[in-house]
């Protein structure tokens, strides 16, 4: 019989990163519980977290948040925990650790629970560490904590440090990740791809724009988007339409400016194929920076399966796909790339769908448990 998991992740229900899906494989046959996010950064005097302190504290007294409706695996339970977000403080960890201690400690009981494997994707969770008697601790570091925007690294890193001690196992989501850590006990584990959702024909969005010629991108809009090279290769490209679908997390009036860039907001994960499948190339325009250059981003894996032509400026995880992805470092060359991947002849579509029919969420959940096996 499987252990139980206790899990420490981001808010379950919000867009599914690597720690849901590889959960969600895994809880079909183990309990889970999942505690959602103990955070990894104080709270700011900004209306974006003031909103997310009040949803927060909504589901804390019980009260129904609107939010993302996303499935849950049958043999999970959610936790809502009640905690003080205030990485590396010995205070708030003492009374962290007291007071969802007792929580988890009572949904345990009424799982049958005992001896679980904890799993953290969060360095901030090692103040909580042997609250539920767990056998082994593992860490799946999926970012670097250090270069992270929105995050307080001093802390973080401090933590990390610590939990990467403790921890029985280390999963690292990319190479980079994994040397940084020096350990025999750290385990290199990429991200997989829902190869069923993006590879199968999905219909249109009626959102997209009517245009001959579209380059898409989806994910958080965040600092490490590098607006200058959009910008250009939207001013050098006016006839075609350049649509970016996700979060703004950071200003991007420089794009809205812009009339051929159509910001559309985010979508559910299970709408991307009818977004990803119908534009002409696919993008991941980075700012070439530490963070970025230890991702393993969800997308590239999500690009490749749906078929379409993919333009990236360089980082360090698109080796494995050689030439499959046309890379662009500067805005000049970014230009030239789209315009040669939208030129590509159609057979390379099957080339880039058959480059991760090995690599789905089952199969590396797969690989997962035989390492939990071997704890």
């Amino acid at each position: 019989m499987n252990p139980g998991l206790i899990v420490f992740g981001e808010d379950w229900g919000r867009h599914p990163s690597s720690t849901q899906h590889l959960v969600r494989e895994l809880a079909k046959d183990r309990d889970v519980i999942w505690v959602n996010s103990i955070g990894l950064r104080r709270p700011r005097f900004t209306l974006s977290d003031a909103s997310r302190v009040a949803v927060k504290f909504g589901r804390m007294l019980g009260g129904k948040v609107k939010r993302e409706i996303v499935s849950k695996p049958e043999r999970m339970t959610i936790v809502e925990p009640t905690v003080i977000p205030l990485p590396g403080n010995p205070v708030a960890a003492s009374i962290n650790r007291r007071v969802l201690g007792r929580k988890l400690q009572s949904v345990m009981k009424q799982r049958n629970m005992t001896e679980p494997v904890l799993w953290t994707s969060l360095p901030t969770a090692v103040d909580l560490l042997g609250l539920c008697g767990e056998k082994a601790i593992v860490y799946y570091c999926g970012d670097e904590f250090g270069a992270l925007a929105g995050v307080d690294h001093r802390p973080v890193l401090k933590c990390e440090r610590k939990l990467a001690d403790r921890a029985d196992l280390i999963l690292a989501a990319s190479g980079i990740l994994a040397d940084k850590f020096g350990s025999p006990k750290t385990r290199l584990l990429p991200h997989g791809v829902d190869i069923n959702l993006f590879s199968t024909p999905a219909e249109r969005a009626d959102d997209l724009p009517e245009a001959d010629k579209i380059a898409g991108f989806y994910g958080s809009l965040s600092e490490w988007l590098d607006q200058e090279l959009i910008a250009a290769c939207a001013n050098k490209f006016p006839n075609w339409s350049f649509v970016f679908i996700g979060e703004e997390r950071t200003d991007v009036s420089q794009l809205r400016s812009l009339p051929n860039v159509h910001l559309l907001g985010p979508r559910s994960h299970d709408q991307l194929p009818r977004y990803v499948q119908h534009w002409n190339v696919s993008m991941m325009p980075f700012k070439d920076n530490e963070q970025i250059r230890a991702c393993n981003p969800l997308k590239l894996r999500e690009y490749l399966a749906a078929g379409r032509p993919v333009v990236a400026t360089p980082f360090p995880a698109l080796k494995a796909y050689g030439d499959l992805i046309t890379l662009g470092s500067t805005a000049d060359e970014f230009v030239r790339a789209i315009e040669s991947a939208s030129r590509e002849h159609p057979s390379i579509a099957q080339l880039r769908k058959l480059s991760v029919q090995t690599e789905s969420w089952s199969a590396r959940a797969q690989n997962v448990s035989s390492h939990l096996s071997a704890l």
